[in-house]
């Protein structure tokens, strides 16, 4: 029998449950994936505790590495036995095996492993759109990336400095800064004892910089945008500390003619065709070395409520990923 990380009410992590659940035949257009590893992410979270609604009963995770075993009808996009890779909707990747449609699976070079790939898929992904897409990184730009020592954070940091920018990360812990000093950062702001809105101001000589990345949200947000030049970008894709609060648009003309983007994965990958651009974009980062993904967790798939502990505990860095 199937077995799957179920919830039925909204909740802390105690709300998970380890079930047993029946696997029908892939309908059309999709495909039957036995995992071999999950991707554990702080969206996640959200959806656990309601803050991203969801009809209960509910099945969570959105990514995940496998073999494909089965095959509905019309499928052409992968075949049985091949190695995939998936991030984003539908829910349900907190399985032994699952259905999913074909068009979101993006077939695995052989240099990249099931655990390496559980562990990239939605934060390389999301670091991809970041980078590539949101704000176009370039070789001289300086950017500001929160919680540099975070999933995201750790292969944006990676990417931007790649790509030859000058990275400046904020970091909880004097351990979160050594990781991020090793994975990309020129600079480093420890957030917990330093005012980072004025360290970013002394780093770039007073200008501020053109794009800053936060997915903290709400402790980081107000600060964020004063860490901008005129024109610049904030871009706000996580809620790690809570949500945004309202504002008034006027402060955006008032910090000087400010730009605001609140992106998805789900809006930047709705295409197949931007799905394979920025899969390859990330294989090929990973592949050549630019990018190292390290898995710094593994829980027993049937240990997801306790990886979500430690997860909003702030006691995991860089990527985790749960074992069926």
């Amino acid at each position: 029998m199937n077995h799957a990380i179920q919830f039925h009410q909204t909740g802390g992590p105690e709300v998970l449950s380890w079930e047993p659940l029946a696997l029908s035949a892939p309908g059309p257009g999709e495909v039957t994936v036995r995992h071999a590893a999950v991707g554990l992410n702080f969206i996640d979270t959200y959806h656990r505790s309601g803050l991203y609604p969801l009809p209960l009963p509910s099945g969570i995770g959105l990514e995940g590495a496998g073999v494909v075993e089965a095959l509905g009808a019309g499928v052409g996009e992968v075949a049985v036995g091949d190695r995939v890779a998936y991030a984003g909707g539908p829910l349900g990747a907190y399985a032994e095996a699952r259905n999913i449609p074909a068009h979101r699976l993006l077939k695995l070079p052989p240099e990249i492993s099931f655990e390496t790939a559980a562990a990239m898929m939605l934060q390389g992904l999301t670091a991809a759109y970041l980078l590539r897409k949101t704000y176009c990184v370039a070789a001289g730009d300086t950017v500001l990336i929160h919680a540099a020592a975070g999933g995201v954070g750790l292969i944006a940091c990676q990417w931007a400095k790649a790509l030859g920018a000058t990275v400046i990360g904020t970091v909880g812990s004097a351990a979160k800064a050594e990781l991020a000093l090793a994975h990309g950062c020129d600079h480093v702001i420890n957030y917990s004892s330093e005012d980072f809105t004025r360290r970013v101001r002394e780093i770039t000589g007073g200008e501020g910089v053109p794009v800053v990345y936060d997915g903290v949200g709400k402790a980081t947000f107000a600060g964020s945008l004063d860490c901008l030049r005129p024109l610049g970008l904030m871009v706000s894709y996580g809620n790690a500390s809570g949500s945004v609060p309202p504002f008034d648009l006027l402060t955006l003309s008032q910090k000087g003619s400010l730009f605001i983007t609140r992106p998805t994965i789900a809006s930047y990958t709705a295409k197949r065709s931007d799905l394979e651009a920025l899969g390859a974009a990330l294989f090929d980062v990973v592949v050549s070395g630019q990018v190292r993904i390290e898995v710094h967790q593994r829980y027993a798939l049937q240990d997801a409520a306790r990886a979500h502990h430690d997860l909003e505990a702030r006691k995991t860095t860089g990527s985790t990923i749960l074992l069926p």
